[in-house]
Order: C-alpha cells, then sequence, then structure tokens
C-alpha cells in the first residue's frame, strides 16, 4: 500500500509540474537586447509585457520596389516581431512591381504558405524529383512550397501585387539561387563548370547582381 500511496503522490507531483510549466511557458517574447543563442533568444521578464508585445504594425506599408528585381519582402520575423519568438510562427509582407520577380530560392527552416491580396502572382516550387509544380494565382487564392524546395514569385498581370506569406518558423532562413552563385565571390571557373554556363554568361551576370570571383 505504502508503494501505491507514494505511486499517487508521485502522479500528482507530476501533474501539477506539468501545469505549472505550462502556464509559465505560454510564450517567450524575445529580448532581443540580449545575445542570441543556437535555440534563438531568451525570454524577456513576463511582468515587463503589454499587449505591444503580441502587436506589430510592419506590414501596413509597401515595401521599396526601386531595386533591379522590382519587389520587396517585408519581414515580421522574431528579430522584427519578438512576439513570434519559439511559436513557430512568422509572416511577411510581398509587393511585386509590374515585372517583378522573387527568384529562386529556399527556406531551409520553414515550409511557405501565401495568399494573393492584390492583382496576379505567378509562383512555383520544383519538387526533389524535379517536378515543377506552377499557377497563377488571384486575389484570395493560396499556395504552400515545402521546407527547403526551390520556388518563386512572379508578378503575373499588369498591376501590382500583394500578397502575405507565413512561415512554420519565426526565422524561415533564406539563400536565394542567383545570388549565391553571382553575387557572392564563388571562382567563376566553378560556377561555370557547376552550373554549364559559358565564361560570358558568368561574368554578366556577375556584373549585373555584384559578384567577385
Amino acid at each position: 500500500m505504502k508503494f501505491f500511496h507514494i505511486l499517487y503522490l508521485f502522479q500528482i507531483f507530476f501533474i501539477f509540474s506539468f501545469f505549472s510549466f505550462a502556464h509559465g511557458a505560454d510564450f517567450c517574447v524575445a529580448d532581443l537586447k540580449a545575445q542570441e543563442t543556437p535555440v534563438g533568444f531568451p525570454c524577456k521578464s513576463p511582468s515587463t509585457l503589454t499587449v505591444d508585445d503580441f502587436t506589430y504594425s510592419g506590414l501596413v506599408t509597401a515595401g521599396n520596389l526601386s531595386n533591379i528585381i522590382k519587389a520587396a519582402v517585408t519581414p515580421a520575423f522574431t528579430p522584427q516581431f519578438p512576439g513570434v519568438n519559439g511559436l513557430g510562427i512568422s509572416i511577411a509582407r510581398l509587393d511585386l512591381a509590374v515585372g517583378g520577380v522573387i527568384p529562386l530560392h529556399t527556406h531551409p527552416a520553414a515550409s511557405e504558405l501565401i495568399v494573393v491580396t492584390q492583382g496576379f502572382i505567378t509562383a512555383g516550387f520544383i519538387s526533389s524529383a524535379n517536378t515543377v509544380y506552377i499557377k497563377t494565382l488571384k486575389k484570395g487564392e493560396i499556395m504552400v512550397f515545402p521546407q527547403g524546395l526551390l520556388h518563386f514569385q512572379v508578378n503575373g498581370g499588369g498591376i501590382q501585387a500583394v500578397a502575405f506569406v507565413s512561415f512554420s518558423s519565426p526565422t524561415p532562413g533564406l539563400q536565394i539561387l542567383d545570388f549565391a552563385l553571382f553575387a557572392s565571390d564563388f571562382p567563376s571557373p566553378l560556377v561555370e563548370k557547376t552550373t554549364f554556363l559559358d565564361d560570358a554568361q558568368v561574368k554578366k551576370l556577375k556584373a549585373v547582381l555584384g559578384g567577385t570571383g
């Protein structure tokens, strides 16, 4: 009987501890003044939090489209919106001028979902089996891009397009293929050998995107 009594007390203690932990770990608003660790930012003290820690107005304004890709991505990731820290979600605003493009890129740490709110966006991704999935989306339509796969968005109509993209991580990561190849110091002979492009093409693209090597 003594054994079962101890077991009962242990179960009560475990349940109490679980709910105490759950109550104390509802959220972890990032303390951006502290040093980031491999597992993210430490939490701000709950006693210092207000409702403003859980709201963000940075996506109200369109991004600057006067750039080479005629596009802008305005993120609400942990560094911009500390309230998403540790929650496994984030969001960004995408603006595409006529002729605008988000080149082929990947998010190593997150899947992505896009919802178009204005205009038309032609979007697609390439699976690991090299199958290509492409569709032109109109207002209200959505598309998902699985984690780690190359994908893109292009203005698909004659007017400026706007979309909001959500991610399954507060820090999804980003690598743009064109910039990795032609805006870096990746040696041109190796770029040519690994991409099958000729020397003139590689030099032209590096000149446009600012790469060296």
